[in-house]
């Protein structure tokens, strides 16, 4: 059964997603407290992030805001779906497409930038 952060967090983003089905929260507590794994589909990782990050940071202000009404501290993991043919994944690295090419690295920036905002201390 899912918490009411977890489906908190759920309903917001599957109101902003196209593909709401593949929207998956995932709940662990360690010693710096909650988090909230965020998987959503591949298509929808722009949307969820925001430019400059301006909706992921909207997300985790609100989860402060939550975690400030439950005593409780929240952090935000937010993740692209894995469902991936291995025969493409091997065909992209293996093209030197120009469109493919600026795929992979729209891809790459966009996990970088992922893992930029998962550092922050918000």
């Amino acid at each position: 059964m899912a918490t009411i952060d977890q489906q908190f967090v759920e309903y917001i983003v599957k109101n902003l997603v196209e593909n709401p089905e593949a929207v998956k929260v995932e709940r662990t507590i360690d010693e710096r407290g909650v988090l909230l794994n965020l998987t959503v589909d591949e298509d929808d990782l722009g949307r969820i992030i925001g430019r400059r990050g301006a909706t992921a940071q909207s997300l985790r202000a609100l989860l402060r805001a939550l975690g400030s009404k439950n005593d409780a501290r929240y952090n935000l993991k937010i993740t692209n779906s894995e469902v991936k043919n291995t025969e493409n994944s091997s065909s992209v690295e293996n093209t030197t497409d120009i469109a493919v090419e600026n795929n992979n690295n729209f891809v790459e920036s966009t996990k970088k930038a992922l893992a930029e905002l998962d550092d922050l201390d918000v």
